[in-house]
């Protein structure tokens, strides 16, 4: 069984800041990509990052410049740093991971989500 859980939603005045952490625990042979999703009311779930296993990274237009993904391999985390937030960033913001499992299955993984709202 393979997990992930994330953490650090909440809600936060315009401007403001948050880092969303998602830790995969389970039989984890190798993660590859890692990312960061969100969905709003009423939208599609869109993507909002991604960092390959080497870290390089891919950002939606929307956030680049104030969105800042990272992860840490030896603990099988990914973060998202969100910096100068908009209204419009409200969502609940899934992770999400390609995982090779100990007996070599390859997962694509979810978090539940976790709830961001931006707003005075």
């Amino acid at each position: 069984q393979v997990q992930m859980v994330e953490s650090g939603g909440g809600l936060v005045q315009p401007g403001g800041s948050l880092r969303l952490s998602c830790a995969a625990s389970g039989s984890i042979l190798r993660i590859n990509d890692m990312g960061w999703y969100r969905q709003a009311p009423g939208k599609e779930r869109e993507l909002v990052a991604v960092i390959t296993s080497s870290s390089n990274t891919n950002y939606a237009d929307s956030v680049k410049d104030r969105f800042t993904i990272s992860r840490d391999n030896a603990k099988n985390t990914v973060y998202l740093q969100m910096n100068s937030l908009k209204p419009e960033d409200t969502a609940v913001y899934y992770c999400n991971a390609q995982i090779i499992s100990r007996s070599y299955s390859a997962i694509n993984r979810w978090g539940k989500g976790t709830l961001v709202t931006v707003s005075s």
